[in-house]
């Protein structure tokens, strides 16, 4: 496509222009930030004015980045880091490192200190009788010296331990209950135990710590520059670039997850359809990986380990279980144990259902989890040619609609979206896809004749992203489809690239630098609004478990702003949705009980979410625990949740695959018994029929 080659046209000049020329390998290091600094301003779509206002920004994300849990810097170190706040920009051009190398002084002492605070902390047991909380707020202050730095680090262990005392006292009893000949153990025992499985924990930690060197902690600071640009545009070393966007599936033996490093944790970014993990059925998107255990032994401990090391104890062979601690988004901890596998690559490709109510008017059901594309293989797997398929499956089936589902969707090809969109109109235009300096480019479906006209839903949620964003936009703009879902979704309307940075420069003798991935479009609707930040706004709203917490495009540090351009040429009235239909499922919504608690568990997530201190006294903590359980009993129901008269099954042509392999059979069914459970997609086949 045309800005592809743009883009790799301009990236060989980029450093010509600006007049570098290295000569010795020395000067590596010394060229990296000017080198990323100079790739941005020539090839990011809205390049930062480098000036003392960037440079403050970026100091302020170093400051997250390096200690974004203030257990480790003071007010004075923050103080004396201050001097260089408004100078980055200087250093950027200068090629110097003083707040870099200031900061690895002051961060290797703390670590010296801190590392024997929880030694000398840990020795002795803790007062759990004290009524005394622990705050782990975003707005909590830096700690004004070394007393206030180990007492913070006092409460942080404490709670550490009396999370694992309660967790083990819960487990002595319920075995107690089931078992005669197991004894209680007393709080001591256990709480010594507790103790020096966070000891254990902490010493792991400290020798990762060590471990980081120099360049680690550059690619730290390099990053936090490069983030001001805009959250997506980032600086991997050479060994990152490797593993980016890290999937434990495919060609790996795992759990079957995306894997995110994130302010100190390794968050699940997606569950990989198909794989061990969905299969398995409590790993979510978002869930924050705490400890990892192998059979037989005991937990890690992986808060602020880093991606690669977090990897290894995850992965393992298929067949052998992995149990994970995950801190859910309403704040719970729980343990999930799943047995590894290959994920079934299938399973992450388009597929479809057939589905009725007691009307009996059957429906069409296409899963869409990515909008993939095998680039390397003209022959390949392509979702729009997959979805095509589906589509003439489902037709030949007699359905009277087909709801096409793109929740959870991050994206993918825009060639994909744009020739999908053109399935479902007769011809015009899909996208505007926009380049820094030059007019939006418009890319349209060019043949006439959709392949299918009949009713037609969408639905989405917060994490629909990108070329799902593109996909429900066009259709809402022709009024061609109703979009279901969440308010909004998750609004990032940009592309990237990467650009290897020594392609750019003109010497062979300097040693490998790296790769930026940086941003150089941004999509705009047919009506020209762009999706960046405001997403698409649903046209029937489903209430869910996020939609009261913050998420989204908009939640990141420094994204491209939304705006405007001009619209399109394209005909919004060859279509119409009839409004009485939109109200009537309004209507339908605001009555569902299963609805009306679904809206009530999120404002329970909402409330869990945003408390940030905890209690130290076992006995407070054990009680608020217990009342924190006994509410969410309200909503078990909504695990155990039956639709009456929901028939879902599969088109018969896909029987004779399905029953070939044992796995296959195993798969389809748990699909065909959480759809039937779904009450999202039985309020869009409800839309369907109100269309007909």
């Amino acid at each position: 496509m045309r800005f592809r080659n743009t883009f790799f046209l301009l990236a060989p000049f980029i450093f010509v222009v600006f007049g570098f020329y290295l000569k010795t390998q020395d000067e590596g290091e010394n060229i990296l930030l000017r080198a990323i600094n100079v790739s941005l301003q020539g090839a990011h779509y809205d390049p930062a004015s480098i000036d003392d206002d960037f440079s403050k920004k970026a100091f302020s994300l170093y400051l997250q980045n390096i200690d974004g849990n203030k257990r480790m810097l003071t007010q004075s170190d923050v103080d004396e880091l201050s001097k260089f706040e408004d100078k980055i920009d200087d250093e950027i051009n200068e090629g110097t490192f003083n707040l870099f190398n200031l900061s690895l002084d002051i961060l290797d002492k703390r670590t010296q200190e801190t590392e024997k605070y929880f030694e000398d902390i840990l020795a002795s047991p803790f007062d759990f009788e004290v009524s005394e909380v622990v705050d782990f707020g975003d707005e909590i202050p830096y700690v004004k010296d070394s007393d206030a730095l180990k007492d913070r680090w006092r409460k942080y262990l404490k709670y550490n331990v009396l999370t694992k005392l309660y967790a083990d006292q819960l487990a002595n009893k319920t075995a107690m209950e089931k078992y005669d000949t197991v004894a209680q153990i007393s709080t001591d025992t256990l709480e010594y135990k507790a103790r020096k499985s966070v000891l254990k924990t902490h010493r792991d930690w400290y020798a990762r710590l060590k471990r980081l060197e120099r360049k680690d902690r550059l690619a730290m600071f390099a990053n936090s520059i490069t983030a001001v640009y805009d959250p997506h545009t980032n600086y991997f070393p050479p060994a990152e670039k490797e593993n980016f966007d890290i999937q434990m599936s495919g060609q790996l033996e795992g759990i079957g997850a995306q894997l995110q490093e994130k302010d100190g944790y390794i968050k699940i970014t997606k569950v990989i359809p198909g794989g061990p993990s969905s299969l398995q059925g409590e790993l979510e998107a978002n869930d924050l990986i705490l400890k990892v255990r192998q059979e037989n032994e005991e937990a890690v401990d992986i808060i602020d380990w880093r991606i690669n090391d977090a990897v290894k104890i995850i992965r393992g062979k298929k067949g052998t279980k992995v149990t994970i601690t995950v801190r859910k988004i309403d704040g719970s901890e729980k343990d999930i144990t799943i047995t590894r596998d290959v994920v079934v690559l299938e399973e992450t490709y388009a597929k479809s259902l057939i589905i009725k109510d007691q009307d009996n008017l059957e429906s069409g059901y296409i899963y869409l989890p990515s909008f993939y594309a095998d680039f390397r293989n003209p022959r390949g797997r392509f979702s729009w040619k997959d979805v095509k398929a589906e589509v003439e499956k489902l037709k030949a089936s007699g359905v009277k609609g087909i709801i096409l589902d793109l929740r959870n969707n991050g994206g993918g090809s825009l060639d994909d979206v744009v020739k999908m969109g053109g399935l479902f109109i007769d011809e015009g235009p899909i996208v505007q896809v926009k380049e820094k300096g030059r007019k939006a480019q418009v890319l349209e479906d060019r043949y006439t004749g959709a392949e299918w006209d009949g009713a037609l839903v969408i639905m989405v949620n917060e994490f629909s992203a990108s070329a799902s964003e593109i996909m429900a936009a066009a259709m809402q703009d022709y009024n061609r489809a109703v979009i279901v879902g969440s308010s909004s979704t998750h609004g990032k309307g940009t592309v990237q690239r990467f650009l290897a940075l020594n392609q750019a420069l003109r010497s062979k003798n300097i040693p490998d630098l790296g790769s930026i991935k940086l941003t150089i479009q941004k999509f705009y609707r047919i009506n020209g609004d762009a999706t960046q930040l405001k997403g698409v706004s649903s046209d029937i709203l489903l209430p869910d478990n996020y939609m009261y917490i913050k998420t989204g495009e908009k939640e990141h540090d420094y994204p491209l702003e939304w705006d405007q351009i001009e619209s399109s040429n394209y005909n919004a009235t060859k279509y119409a949705i009839n409004n009485k239909v939109i109200k009537k499922s309004q209507s339908r919504v605001k009555k569902n009980k299963t609805f009306q608690l679904i809206e009530q568990n999120a404002r329970r997530w909402e409330k869990l979410r945003e408390s940030k201190s905890y209690k130290l006294n076992l006995a407070e903590y054990a009680t608020q625990e217990v009342a924190e359980k006994e509410e969410g009993k309200k909503f078990d129901t909504l695990k155990k949740l039956v639709i009456n008269d929901f028939m879902v099954k599969n088109i018969d042509s896909d029987l004779e695959i399905i029953n070939a392999e044992k796995s296959r059979v195993k798969r389809n069914e748990d699909w065909i018994k959480a759809m039937s459970k779904d009450p999202y997609v039985y309020e869009a086949l409800q839309i369907i029929e109100d269309l007909n």
